[in-house]
């Protein structure tokens, strides 16, 4: 079955199944510029080396990369090329040192040989082992990499990945992303729907973080837990702040300058720190330097993506910049709650661009910001729910047409859109009492549906949209 562009219409399987899904799967601190084309791609290749025994690993001779679906389509743009050589060279998204990454890739062009694992010289040709299979999707996944390990005297060994999103990876025949099988896992409240979700609330008298917090213990003891939300808070503060004292030009070819800088010092300058009228700008200017960051390859938090790295950031800066009385109780409520919301989307639709569209990216970030301030901020968990359902609502349908498959534009300035419809969406449910028409599983499933009869050109593949219609002079 092919599309009326001719493109091959892909609708995933159900490789994001009823496992659970902790907090740290919806937060990951990474590169950029995009979870599922550079970060998803880096754990698949140091997986696959990693799956290779030291035996196996010294007698590789070369190893060669298929890329399929949007991966070739856009994975220039989104360093998917780039992403697969550091995973080779055994480096993950967690590790690698963002301003050192592009000497380790130019080393190994310049020389044609690649360090697999960091230990192993073998043969490295770009044009001939890392592949840009364009215009082929394969029926799983339209995110899809293989890998095939090439040895003197015995048969390759194949293995196939795919990038599911926000940075998540699955092995061709696995059901779910989790490294723990799920037979392990035992919550002490389970839940695979908001309805479970707020039952659960109500038979209990717990909040949705509070619910979040004892289920995390599956995984490890509460102050682990404590200390991990701290870290992603420090990290996407990290990822604000280095955006707002970068300048210059973004890679990529488009002459995208960054305008973070010189907007917060216009900010200063005119007294604007102090004026209510300009409180959306600052959010807006906070979405703007994490996404810069991005794509210019700098270290962000996978919130639950890259492409919308910059709206929870945003938003969570907003909440502890300009709401009182902001507290570090409140910012982890804020983390936890969101990550309730995400796992909502992630176990009953996708996160992923390639399947959805912008909706599963900036839609979905924007409704895990507008839950996760809602909560800060005092909200029933019922009020929570309600603005989670505002956000994604007025966010469906929205394509994903990336101009030269960079994550630059509309991708930078739809952070700032998302964050500050997040807010939006947080005071009006919390002038209501959660008492509301649609409830926001209904508005997931209707993302789905959305996204699945969303045409293959609007899905980061950059052959419709703003990706075609834009005429570089």
């Amino acid at each position: 079955m092919v599309t009326e562009a001719g493109l091959p219409c892909v609708k995933a399987a159900r490789l994001h199944a009823e496992a659970p899904i902790s907090v740290t799967e919806l937060f990951t601190i990474g590169i950029g510029p995009s979870s599922s084309h550079t970060v998803g791609p880096m754990r698949a290749a140091y997986r696959f080396v990693e799956s290779l025994d030291p035996a196996r690993q010294s007698q590789v001779t070369h190893i060669v990369t298929e890329l399929f679906g949007s991966l070739a389509l856009t994975g220039k743009g989104h360093a998917t090329d780039s992403a697969v050589i550091l995973g080779l060279l055994g480096w993950q998204p967690e590790t690698v040192d963002p301003d050192r990454a592009p000497s380790l890739i130019e080393n190994v062009r310049r020389s044609g040989r690649l360090m697999l694992a960091g230990c192993r010289p073998i043969s490295f040709v770009e044009s001939e082992h890392l592949q840009f299979r364009k215009g082929e999707f394969q029926p799983m996944h339209p995110n899809t990499v293989r890998f095939s390990a090439f040895f003197a005297e015995t048969q390759p060994f194949v293995q196939q990945y795919y990038s599911i999103g926000g940075g998540a990876i699955l092995l061709d025949g696995e059901e779910s992303a989790n490294t723990r099988p799920s037979s392990n896992i035992r919550q002490p409240y389970p839940f695979t729907s908001a309805a479970e979700l707020l039952a659960i609330g109500r038979r209990n008298r717990l909040s949705i973080a509070q619910i979040v917090l004892a289920n995390e213990q599956a995984w490890r003891d509460e102050p682990n837990t404590i200390a991990f939300l701290d870290r992603v808070r420090v990290a996407m503060l990290a990822s604000i702040d280095r955006g707002c004292r970068q300048e210059g030009t973004l890679p990529g070819g488009l002459n995208v300058r960054r305008r973070a800088k010189a907007l917060r010092d216009d900010l200063i300058a005119s007294g604007a720190a102090y004026n209510p009228s300009h409180i959306f700008e600052w959010v807006s200017l906070y979405a703007l330097a994490v996404n810069e960051e991005n794509a210019a390859g700098g270290r962000v938090v996978t919130a639950p993506t890259n492409g919308a790295a910059g709206i929870i950031p945003a938003v969570l800066n907003y909440y502890e910049t300009f709401t009182v009385p902001a507290s570090r109780e409140g910012t982890r409520a804020f983390l936890l709650t969101a990550a309730a919301i995400g796992s909502l989307y992630k176990k009953r639709a996708s996160i992923s661009a390639a399947e959805m569209g912008c909706q599963g990216e900036v839609g979905v970030a924007c409704s895990m910001a507008a839950g996760a301030l809602a909560a800060a901020l005092g909200g029933t968990n019922e009020q929570i729910e309600n603005a989670a359902e505002i956000g994604m609502e007025h966010n469906l349908g929205l394509t994903c047409d990336p101009i030269k498959g960079l994550v630059q534009i509309p991708c930078i300035e739809r952070n700032t859109m998302g964050a500050v419809k997040a807010i939006n969406a947080a005071y009006l449910a919390l002038r209501g009492n959660g008492t509301h028409i649609v409830p926001l599983d209904t508005v997931i499933e209707t993302m789905r549906q959305t996204g699945n009869d969303m045409r293959s050109q609007y899905k980061e593949t950059s052959l419709g949209g703003l990706a075609v219609n834009y005429v570089a002079c």
